[in-house]
């Protein structure tokens, strides 16, 4: 598959789940690809598994909330690779907390990270599809843009916020051929997944816990990150031209249905 042949993407956070998982769906529809993390050894690591697999992945450690770190990684990407069709926002971190107990500090670090990394690549990564006549941004949201979980008050605003900076890119940048959409994926196979299960499940054992999360979709399982991935790549694609700034879940039904239920007797009469 060659689909992406010539064309150059960024995916930030692409060392782990869901942004390693593209990168390497990018580079298979013959993309080249940059990838960022914040852990110089993780992005070493990440780099050597892409060139055994004979993928044009290379790397960089970056923090997307700092301005130079991401202009950084754009200007890198250009000298590695010539320009920048593709821009994947994927990196983003998980905070739990009420509003009472959240402290400024974990509110604004996740917020930065989540928010306004996304607005930062997007500032520099824009110029640059502007020189290619056009590109394709695609930002990893959550179901919980539409749906609140409880305790998660700092990650859920972030998501909200994402859909919202979807649109308003799309909107104006629809003129200069860039596209601008976000996937929202409910509960996927990822380091983040288990990290909170980890943190969540007490003295229950992690597999059962992950297994009774995915019976909450009606799907009956959890994602896993290829499926989203796939998802993003071809959103990033010539197959996707005439959408922009959708948010569309990858959720396995989650969002079918509601909590409320209706006793069948009642609902027949």
């Amino acid at each position: 598959m060659s689909v992406l042949s010539g064309k150059v993407a960024i995916v930030t956070g692409g060392t782990l789940g869901i942004g390693r998982a593209t990168a390497e769906e990018l580079a298979r529809a013959g993309a080249s690809v940059m990838v960022c993390g914040s852990d110089r050894g993780r992005v070493r690591e990440a780099v050597s598994d892409f060139a055994a697999d004979g993928l044009a992945i290379d790397g960089l450690a970056a923090d997307v909330s700092v301005a130079r770190d991401v202009e950084r990684l754009v200007t890198t990407t250009v000298e590695r690779f010539g320009g920048v069709d593709i821009l994947v926002n994927s990196a983003g971190i998980q905070r739990y907390g009420t509003v009472v107990d959240t402290d400024e500090e974990v509110w604004d670090r996740v917020q930065d990270v989540n928010v306004k990394g996304m607005f930062l690549a997007a500032k520099y990564a824009i110029p640059e599809m502007r020189r290619r006549g056009g590109g394709s941004i695609v930002n990893v949201s959550s179901v919980q843009a539409f749906i609140a979980l409880r305790n998660s008050l700092a990650y859920v605003t972030s998501k909200g916020a994402i859909s919202s900076l979807t649109r308003a890119l799309a909107l104006d940048h629809a003129a200069e051929g860039i596209r601008v959409n976000a996937v929202c994926p409910a509960t996927i196979d990822t380091p983040m997944l288990h990290g909170a299960v980890n943190l969540l499940k007490g003295d229950r054992n992690a597999d059962d816990l992950v297994a009774e999360w995915g019976r909450m979709h009606p799907l009956g399982r959890i994602g896993r990150a290829e499926e989203v991935a796939s998802l993003i790549v071809f959103l990033a694609g010539p197959g996707a031209s005439f959408i922009t700034g959708a948010s569309i879940p990858v959720d396995g039904g989650l969002l079918l249905a509601t909590s409320l239920a209706v006793p069948v007797d009642e609902a027949a009469g």
